[in-house]
């Protein structure tokens, strides 16, 4: 389930932005990795924590300090990316990103859109976790 916020009701009526909301929808669907909208939505907690994973890793081992912090950062960029929606590659053109195909529809309907917030449901998961407890 996704929520797309638009200035208008009249625009949220259009096929093309119910189009647009499905589409979202079907990417959420498709990538399990995705966690958040934005980076700001990422926990400065998950952060720190994969930094120190990163770290602590064996292939930085004997390297120089200042190398492995910009080696850490860059993997740790790249886990966030790997989480963010509108970092992703769309599902149906891997040229562009989501970002890219949300704004192309702020283009055609002349009118600011936002993807506010989106609950992924996962079907049959949740049986077994209901039966350990």
């Amino acid at each position: 389930m996704v929520e797309v916020n638009c200035e208008t009701d009249f625009v949220a009526k259009r096929p093309e932005f119910q189009e647009l909301a499905k589409s979202l929808a079907m990417q959420i669907a498709a990538c399990p990795t995705v966690e958040a909208i934005s980076s700001d939505d990422i926990s400065a907690d998950w952060i720190e924590k994969e930094k120190k994973i990163e770290a602590a890793s064996d292939d930085l081992q004997g390297k120089p300090e200042q190398i492995i912090e910009k080696i850490v950062n860059g993997r740790v960029e790249k886990a966030i990316k790997t989480k963010l929606l509108l970092e992703q590659p769309y599902i149906r053109d891997s040229g562009m990103t989501v970002d890219e195909f949300v704004k192309g529809y702020t283009a055609k309907l002349g009118e600011n859109i936002k993807v506010a917030r989106f609950a992924r449901f996962t079907v049959g998961g949740g049986a077994e976790e209901a039966e350990e407890a």
